[in-house]
């Protein structure tokens, strides 16, 4: 099938309407379109006239009064010897095929494929073509093409239609035309184009449309801006509605559409199940709601009002709609429609212009209005009318700085602005016809449109008709009624939330903050609209059923039962008495105090030996004494500190539980009073982990401070959710150590306060916050990697993608290979240097056309002092495995706290962690170090390593004074 210029430019448009034009689908009906045809023919009869009559007739071919010629009349050899100045009407037809090297290696290489391997057929029919003679001996004549458009203002795809007209030619005559005219509008204004600078463009487009009519399945039916204007806008409108496409969200971009369709979801109701309500932070609190379109389609599926948040519409004044209309093509403006007042007390008043004379008289009688009004509040909707109190307040003037119609024109209230992102109507878009129709508004016409108005306008203009001058009255004030409408539910919905009551037929209204999560499974109450089906529903619990119903007449269920409620006991036997002569001094201000007497505590404790663990009970007996000038009481062995009475041992066992086994702490204590019988309590075991983690938050300090030393550190982040709420934590390796450190935000604060000082390199990902760090970077190849292979996935043809790609992987599998051989050195590394500045030559040098590959081109080139520092240093690692593998290590015990704990309890956990993971990182076993009551990781593995073993036995009383103390206990 030939592509002729009537199915390129449908293609420009919609690659759908390109399809039907060719498949020869009758068109099911649109007025404007029919106009826009009619239109286009008779301006290029009458364009054509106008240019013959300027051209002498000897130099017009055809002869004005001669019939057409053929296309054979024109083919290149005629063409060359030729002596007319002016042909109109040339027919053109070629064989096209893809046979230059430049254009194929900018083309696509679907594209470029399609057309190396099939002819693409083009037969056009040029409006006319202007012959220039040769300027001198050796220098050939030169053939424009013109193109008429009735248009006043022209857009890309007008150019791109010469620019079409003048590759036919071209390709044709088998040289360059390099220049083409456009006449257009209604003063024929004549614009010149330079068209090779549009010709790989069609190229391009020549070749998806040749792929395109090959294919024998239509494209995917996709709605866009250009259906009002289209002569299938019926038929595709009915098939998008069966179907339920994502496109009838008229707001909705081509990106995010794709981005849905990858996850699965196709249509809107489909979408509408993934709308989650959401706390907004508080930093975005002061700042607009972003647009839902889930929030829309649920209100879609609901046929509900939706509204996020409080939308502000402040009307205090006299209510003036404003509704303008005019002819965009000619910035002409020449209706105004207003309505002054509300219900049936409104004034309505139509400004009518016959001529652009006219628009200024029209303008100054709306001014006239306002003046009349007091205090006037004008509404409006959409930009259009915008744009019009600006032009016409430029054009006219007659408006003083301070006067009453000033405030009120700088102050207009644009609804559409007021309802974006915060009211969503059950409609597919947010016109004006769409929501005052849900709203019980409608017409008196017959599907009126905006685009039908222009139709009205030009036909009253050549034939003065009244009946369309009278629907443009009308079809005016009834917008304004409209817009009265909208603007009346819009104001109940911020008062009340509510519809307005003398509006019964709106749909119900939703606030989206209220909405729940539409789970159809979920642990929780269930409320019922009966209250008989709700004591059912009780009958049927777990525990009701196994307490009531089956433990009589189950005997192992009953034994069971009353097996369960007997409470564990601390009945032990003391293993050891000890007396405890304590200082006579007070520790507080060392004075002697007095003798109150003897008392006895009991200490619970762990006792660790070569073949297992057991129970430790030793009774302490000791002498307090009070304190006259600080009134204390001392003298308690300092085992006890605070009011616990469990001892280190048992703090150390806790703490292991709790971090190298990612036990939960309801599971440790029921464990340790199955195995020992200690008796401990849940909320013991919270108050355990909180002294641990004070006695260890010197030792996490410490870490971290060898590190800033230190010249490498890893870096990297990780969300957790905390009460419902999002936050984050950060962690900092080096090759021996770890530290974690808990954070709200995911902003860089907390590396200006961590990293403070730190003068080494800095490995991390492609998050913009770790380039705030004042040192030298070295990025994370492996997530390079990772998005570069993604990329070539979701772009399996794209050549330039997979060409850098290529020569990317080739440079760092060289790299690897001596790192393999020869370690981290900066002495075998620095070689590699030369290669990464081939590299970016190569890529300085490569012409990427596809959008992921000039994004990919400057990512490289944005990061090219971060990418390679590695091999400029020794022992620095070219990926960010270290902090990856530390954020393993708290991923395992987020599954257990996460949801469950607070800032405080994170906090804690993460300063146990970070001891945890330095002992692995050191080589030292985690509960060795609790144990051993020292502080400095470092430390204890150097005396660790001159021992073959650790003491098998570590009684409790020998252990060094400031050891882990008890709960309550300070460090």
């Amino acid at each position: 099938m030939a592509i002729t210029p009537h199915l390129f430019e449908a293609f420009l448009k919609c690659p759908t309407r390109c399809w039907l034009r060719a498949t020869g689908e009758p068109p099911s009906g649109n007025t404007y379109a029919e106009w826009v045809q009619t239109e286009n023919e008779s301006y290029r009869i009458e364009a054509a006239k106008r240019l013959m009559a300027n051209t002498p007739t000897a130099e017009c071919d055809p002869p004005p009064g001669s019939s057409r010629r053929e296309e054979a009349h024109y083919s290149a050899e005629n063409m060359k010897i030729a002596k007319w100045r002016l042909a109109l009407d040339m027919p053109i037809r070629i064989e096209l095929r893809s046979s230059r090297g430049d254009e194929a290696q900018t083309s696509p290489p679907e594209i470029s494929q399609s057309l190396l391997t099939s002819a693409a057929t083009i037969e056009t029919c040029l409006h006319a073509v202007e012959r220039i003679p040769s300027a001198g001996r050796g220098r050939l004549a030169q053939f424009v093409p013109i193109r008429f458009i009735y248009r006043n203002k022209l857009t890309k795809d007008d150019k791109l239609l010469l620019a079409f007209d003048a590759f036919v030619l071209s390709e044709m005559l088998g040289r360059t035309v390099s220049l083409g005219k456009i006449i257009r509008g209604d003063d024929h204004t004549t614009l010149k184009v330079k068209t090779p600078a549009l010709a790989g463009e069609v190229r391009k487009r020549l070749g998806k449309i040749t792929a395109l009519l090959a294919s024998p399945t239509p494209p995917d039916l996709v709605l866009n801006r250009h259906c009002a204007e289209c002569e299938f806008q019926a038929r595709c409108r009915k098939i998008a509605l069966e179907k339920d496409d994502l496109s009838l969200l008229a707001g909705m971009s081509a990106k995010e559409r794709e981005r849905h369709r990858s996850k699965g979801i196709f249509t809107v109701t489909q979408l509408s199940y993934t709308f989650r309500p959401r706390r907004r932070p508080r930093r975005l609190r002061d700042k607009r709601e972003k647009y839902h379109h889930s929030l829309k389609a649920l209100a879609i599926r609901a046929q509900k009002i939706h509204i996020v948040g409080s939308p502000e519409l402040k009307i205090e004044g006299t209510p003036v709609y404003l509704d303008v209309e005019g002819l965009p093509d000619r910035d002409f403006y020449y209706l105004i429609g207003v309505r002054i007042g509300h219900g049936d007390s409104a004034v309505q008043h139509s400004l009518w212009a016959d001529t652009v004379a006219d628009e200024g008289k029209i303008w100054r009688e709306f001014l006239a209005l306002l003046e009349t009004v007091e205090q006037p509040v004008l509404i409006h909707y959409g930009s259009y009318e915008t744009t019009f109190l600006k032009v016409m307040k430029e054009r006219h003037g007659g408006i003083e700085d301070d006067s009453v119609m000033s405030k009120a024109i700088g102050s207009a209230i644009n609804l559409i602005s007021v309802m974006f992102g915060q009211i969503y109507f059950p409609t597919n878009s947010n016109s004006l016809k769409e929501i005052a129709g849900k709203l019980g508004f409608s017409w008196s016409g017959l599907n009126p449109s905006g685009a039908q108005t222009i139709v009205w306008r030009q036909k009253w203009e050549r034939s003065q008709d009244t009946q369309s001058k009278q629907n443009l009255v009308t079809y005016n004030l009834e917008d304004c009624q409209a817009l009265e409408r909208v603007e009346r539910v819009i104001n109940a919905i911020r008062l009340t939330g509510k519809q307005p009551e003398d509006r019964e037929g709106n749909p119900e209204i939703v606030n989206a903050d209220d909405l729940k999560p539409d789970y159809p499974y979920r642990f929780g109450n269930k409320a019922f609209a009966i209250s008989e089906l709700e004591e059912i529903n009780k009958a049927a619990r777990w525990n009701y059923q196994r307490d009531r119903i089956y433990i009589r007449t189950d005997k192992v269920v009953r034994r069971a039962v009353h097996g369960t409620k007997a409470k564990p006991s601390r009945s032990l036997s003391i293993n050891k008495e000890s007396t405890w002569n304590g200082p006579l001094a007070c520790p507080g201000c060392g004075r002697i105090g007095r003798k109150m007497g003897t008392a006895s505590r009991i200490l619970y404790d762990l006792r660790f030996s070569k073949r297992g663990i057991r129970t430790w009970v030793t009774r302490h007996d000791y002498a307090e004494h009070h304190c006259g000038h600080c009134h204390s009481m001392y003298g308690k062995p300092e085992v006890f500190c605070g009011k616990s009475m469990y001892g280190r041992n048992v703090v150390c066992t806790v703490a292991y539980m709790l971090i190298e086994l990612c036990m939960p702490q309801r599971s440790i204590s029921s464990g340790l009073n199955r195995m020992f019988g200690l008796g401990i309590h849940e909320r013991e075991v919270h108050r355990l982990k909180g002294s641990a983690s004070r006695f260890y938050e010197l030792t996490r300090q410490k870490i971290l401070a060898r590190m800033v030393k230190g010249g490498l550190i890893h870096a990297d982040e990780t969300s957790i959710i905390i009460k419902r709420k999002r936050a984050y934590v950060w962690v900092f390796a080096s090759l021996h150590e770890v530290v974690y450190f808990y954070a709200e935000s995911r902003e860089g604060a907390i590396l200006d306060m961590s990293l403070n000082g730190f003068a080494g390199v800095l490995i991390s990902d492609f998050y913009a916050v770790y380039d705030s760090v004042a040192c030298e970077q070295q990025k994370c190849l492996i997530h390079l990697m990772r998005d570069l292979n993604d990329a070539v996935l979701d772009h399996p043809y794209d050549e330039d993608l997979r060409r850098i790609m290529t020569s990317f992987a080739s440079l760092l599998t060289s790299i690897v290979l001596t790192i393999d051989r020869r370690g981290l050195k900066r002495h075998f590394l620095r070689k590699h240097l030369t290669d990464v500045g081939k590299f970016y030559r190569q890529l300085s040098r490569t012409a990427c056309q596809s959008e992921a590959a000039l994004k990919l081109k400057e990512r490289f080139e944005k990061n090219r002092d971060k990418l390679f520092t590695f091999l400029n240093h020794d022992g620095v690692p070219w990926n960010n495995n270290n902090a990856e593998h530390a954020i393993k290590a708290f991923a395992r015990l987020r599954r257990v706290i996460e949801g469950l704990s607070t800032p405080k309890g994170i906090e804690e956990y993460l300063i146990l962690l970070s001891v945890c993971q330095t002992c692995k990182y050191m080589g030292v076993d985690f509960l060795d170090f609790l144990r051993s009551g020292e502080k400095d990781i470092h430390a204890f593995a150097e005396s660790w390593r001159r021992r073959k073993r650790p003491s098998p036995t570590i009684p409790p009383t020998s252990l060094p004074p400031d050891a882990i103390p008890p709960s309550g206990g300070q460090p």
